[in-house]
């Protein structure tokens, strides 16, 4: 069945430290709304930044230039009727709000993780490297993460498996998509 020629586009936006599962769950939430018939694309930060936005170095100035980049594409994908995952830390609230106005069919999913789960999970020894200070301005350590106030889906992995909190986000979107992506009704799955 697809989905896709009825249903608007929207963007989720997977927020959260590095390591807290944000491509993970991405990655499977992508693979069962395909398989069921809906248009999605992913947009990972680590991907991203390898084309386009590799001359963006972790300042502020440039990570919001760097999410500005993936909200603009974010944006024309959905308002192809596309649903877009959009994996990114964006620590700051402020550019996620920007992004939130500018795309309008936004969804925030706060993939929630302690800095000490994200560590034992850290296979590329960024945490160990950006404790030693060859890392500077790393979310979590050196750098602040401002939490969500208010996401739409909050995915636990400090306790959830991947899989729960995938099918968080899944029933989310498909809630979403029942309502015809009415603004109005506020969905919130904690």
């Amino acid at each position: 069945m697809n989905h896709s020629k009825n249903c608007p586009g929207m963007t989720l936006w997977f927020t959260g430290l590095s390591g807290a599962g944000k491509t993970t769950i991405s990655q499977v939430v992508e693979q069962v709304l395909i398989s069921e018939g809906y248009l999605v694309e992913r947009l990972d930060g680590d991907i991203v930044r390898q084309f386009l936005t590799k001359d963006l170095g972790f300042s502020k100035a440039d990570r919001d230039e760097n999410l500005r980049r993936i909200g603009f594409v974010a944006h024309l994908l959905t308002k192809n009727g596309v649903i877009v995952l959009v994996s990114t830390i964006s620590p700051y609230q402020d550019i996620r709000a920007e992004m939130r106005q500018k795309i309008g069919q936004f969804a925030e999913v706060y993939v929630n993780a302690s800095v000490e789960t994200c560590e034992k999970r850290d296979t590329k020894g960024l945490y160990r490297k950006a404790r030693n200070g060859e890392i500077l301005n790393f979310t979590g350590i050196n750098d602040p993460y401002e939490p969500p106030v208010n996401p739409e889906v909050t995915c636990d992995t400090n306790c959830e498996s991947v899989d729960e909190s995938a099918a968080k986000v899944i029933e989310y979107v498909k809630q979403r998509m029942t309502q015809n992506l009415k603004p109005s009704i506020p969905l919130r799955m904690i």
